[in-house]
């Protein structure tokens, strides 16, 4: 990019009314945060919410009207990992994609 190139975009931006200015803001940020574009491109989940799925959230209600939430550390723990093995997780790009997504049901073969 050449410094031209750089002063006409600063003028442009500079020329913007506060609400296109805010929606730029958020596409730069998109485009220099990969989670942010990957999530941007993510195709809409369309999966019907099931019965299962209101029965699923009311049970989980009802747990914590009567316990503790328990701490991020604790179920980590639980796996042998740490908070930090979490962000390092969250931080470290996965070298090919998922064959399905994570935590789906499969098959044995």
């Amino acid at each position: 990019m050449t410094t031209d190139t750089r002063t006409h975009v600063h003028a442009l931006v500079d020329q913007l009314p506060p609400v296109q200015l805010a929606a730029v803001e958020t596409l730069l940020q998109s485009m220099l945060d990969p989670l942010s574009m990957k999530l941007a491109l993510a195709p809409i989940d369309d999966e019907p919410f099931t019965e299962a799925d209101r029965q699923a959230i009311a049970e989980a209600d009802e747990w914590s009207k009567h316990n503790k939430p328990i701490p991020m550390e604790d179920v980590l723990a639980g796996f042998g990992l740490t908070m930090v093995d979490w962000e390092t997780m969250a931080n470290t790009p996965l070298d090919e994609p998922l064959a399905k997504p994570l935590g789906g049901q499969r098959k044995n073969g």
